[in-house]
């Protein structure tokens, strides 16, 4: 699987979930954190905490182990790292805080189909 698919499926899953402003970012060009960010808030904690299960739960199907997770006791962001897929998962006021797309703004936004 492609680094493009494996964030397409996170995209999906958090989809499947009614996560909100859904973004991929393609970093590859500017970075050597990972190919590709996909970010996405959630409405609640645990909406954030069931986005990021999702996403775990689809790509562990699809044979993509997580490599790291962060802010799993946090209830405002929760960071899964694919090594070229990262996904955040936000609540409303941390992703206006930190702000990734802003920072990130000379990556490529990426349709998601």
């Amino acid at each position: 699987m492609t680094s493009l698919e494996t964030a397409k499926l996170a995209a999906a899953a958090l989809d499947s979930k009614k996560g909100l402003d859904i973004k991929i970012i393609k970093i590859a060009d500017i970075s050597s954190i990972a190919d590709y960010f996909v970010i996405a808030t959630g409405t609640s904690g645990t909406h954030v905490k069931a986005l990021a299960d999702e996403v775990e739960f689809r790509l562990d199907q699809a044979g993509l182990s997580v490599s790291a997770i962060e802010g799993q006791r946090n209830d405002t962001w929760i960071l899964l790292d694919y090594i070229d897929v990262v996904v955040h998962v936000f609540s409303e006021d941390a992703r206006d805080y930190y702000s990734l797309e802003r920072l990130w703004e000379d990556g490529e936004i990426v349709e998601n189909e």
